[in-house]
């Protein structure tokens, strides 16, 4: 399809094996993200910043922390859709990807190692991907329930 010599991208396509290499780089990312803030704690020179820098550990690891593991549930929804435990409804209203989440501070970042800022950068790439892909996928119009999944949902909710 052309617009004005431009060629429109079309809506992503997600598939079973994209959502499985993203969820495998999401597990390595948390895997990454466990083990530097972990360290970072244990390695932390004693110093007249210490308070301070252990501050903003704890926050940016907790940022950090959130991001990947709402990437990660947004991955194991996607996954479950489609193995067929979620319907393309129940996919849309309930598998979204907060766009609330805090950015780092970029304070609290000048106190951190240069190698976790750099991990910290990487899962916010991560799910920025996570969320265009979210986005795009979202045009496309969502399948209408069947009749039977609209009766099974009626009949769950009445009770």
């Amino acid at each position: 399809m052309r617009n004005n010599g431009f060629r429109m991208a079309e809506p992503a396509s997600i598939n079973p094996q994209i959502v499985e290499g993203l969820y495998c780089e999401a597990l390595v990312l948390a895997d990454e993200v466990r083990a530097a803030f972990a360290l970072a704690r244990k390695t932390e020179p004693a110093g007249h910043d210490e308070d301070l820098k252990r501050i903003a550990l704890s926050c940016e690891g907790l940022r950090t922390t959130t991001r990947v593991m709402h990437a990660l549930a947004w991955l194991l929804n996607q996954r479950s859709f489609f193995l067929g435990e979620l319907t393309d409804y129940q996919l849309r209203r309930h598998g979204k990807l907060s766009r609330d989440l805090r950015q780092p501070d970029p304070d609290n970042l000048a106190l951190l190692p240069r190698e976790t800022r750099a991990l910290v950068a990487e899962t916010e790439r991560f799910y920025a991907r996570l969320m265009r892909l979210d986005e795009e996928w979202r045009q496309i119009p969502p399948n209408p329930p069947s009749a039977l999944e609209a009766l099974r949902w009626r009949v769950q909710h009445r009770a």
